[in-house]
């Protein structure tokens, strides 16, 4: 069974938008794959993503507070009450057995699930329960005459896309081939823009086929971010190298950075060293439902490996007047 996304996020059932945000944003920090090397640090980064993803969303929220772990394969009219029920009695019936449906897979992709069908034995109560009948209200259900296979919705499917960083930015487009028993088939998806590393984006009907007039179920794309020259992804976050001269971390200036959005200026405050962050509120990824990530320049001091004459004798008029010691702590 799946961690409780509130509890992987650390919150309480009744935490609002911005305790929920910044939750994320400080286990993202965390959990990042580049800053953190332990073992299960991907995954628990994923994990993360996920929980956010959805608790983020208010209408994927009310329907996991709903259904809990099935909240992503319920039909969109299932009542609350009757599905629990209908789960409490299927799950009665340990070591009963049911039939799921196999439907197309986009290719690489791994099937979640999907409804069982057929009757289950309840071990302990003596009596045989038949699932379509404790669904009945969930599906349309059928009357206890008709004992024969039910409808039974598709399976949903999962694959990866990637994207670069300027892709999940400003939004891509991607074409993906399904397989399916009637031939292949190709859908073309609109990536929105601002999508996190982890963020599952849900394709309404293009999973498996259902069974009799059951609806077919839905395919889920997991969103990559691939690695990128100049970028460190941190969740909505972006971290990037700046470059500066000697003379402009000493005296302060005000410096170009390249940005996913376009360029942008930073000021260098004068004093500033080697590793220096420097903040740009908003220049992250944006944000469909909330505050956009930021952009984090990371001062990296270069000096010139070729020197003119001039410059050489100005550098060494510099060393004899001035008193700072690079080596001090102070």
């Amino acid at each position: 069974m799946a961690r409780d996304f509130y509890e992987v996020l650390g919150v309480a059932r009744d935490a609002d938008p911005a305790d929920i945000q910044r939750a994320y944003r400080r286990l993202a920090r965390q959990n990042h794959p580049d800053v953190n090397k332990q073992t299960g640090a991907e995954e628990r980064f994923k994990e993360i993503a996920e929980a956010y993803d959805v608790l983020s969303d208010p209408e994927l929220r009310r329907r996991y507070d709903a259904f809990g772990e099935d909240f992503r394969r319920v039909p969109p009219d299932a009542d609350p009450s009757a599905w629990r029920q209908a789960r409490t009695y299927a799950d009665a019936g340990a070591g009963a057995r049911g039939r799921w449906s196999s439907g197309a897979r986009p290719s690489g992709a791994r099937p979640s699930g999907s409804g069982p069908s057929g009757g289950f034995a309840a071990g302990g109560f003596g009596e045989e329960i038949d699932i379509e009948d404790l669904l009945g209200g969930i599906f349309g259900g059928r009357s206890r005459s008709s004992w024969g296979p039910g409808p039974v919705p598709g399976t949903d499917h999962e694959a990866e896309v990637e994207v670069s960083v300027e892709e999940a930015y400003h939004g891509t487009e991607r074409s993906f081939t399904i397989d399916g028993p009637d031939g292949s088939r190709t859908i073309d998806v609109t990536i929105p823009p601002g999508v996190v590393d982890g963020q599952r984006i849900r394709l309404r009907g293009q999973g498996g086929p259902g069974s009799g007039s059951a609806a077919p179920g839905d395919l889920f794309l997991v969103v990559r971010i691939a690695d990128h020259p100049r970028y460190r992804v941190e969740g909505r976050d972006l971290r990037v190298l700046l470059p500066v001269a000697p003379w402009e971390a000493a005296l302060g200036a005000s410096v170009s950075v390249e940005t996913p959005g376009g360029a942008a200026t930073v000021k260098v405050p004068a004093g500033s060293s080697s590793h220096r962050s420097l903040r740009l509120k908003g220049r992250g990824l944006p944000n469909r439902r909330g505050a956009p990530g930021n952009l984090y320049a990371e001062l990296q001091i270069r000096v010139p490996t070729t020197v003119t004459d001039e410059e050489r004798r100005l550098f060494e008029e510099l060393a004899k007047v001035s008193s700072f010691d690079a080596r001090s702590r102070a």
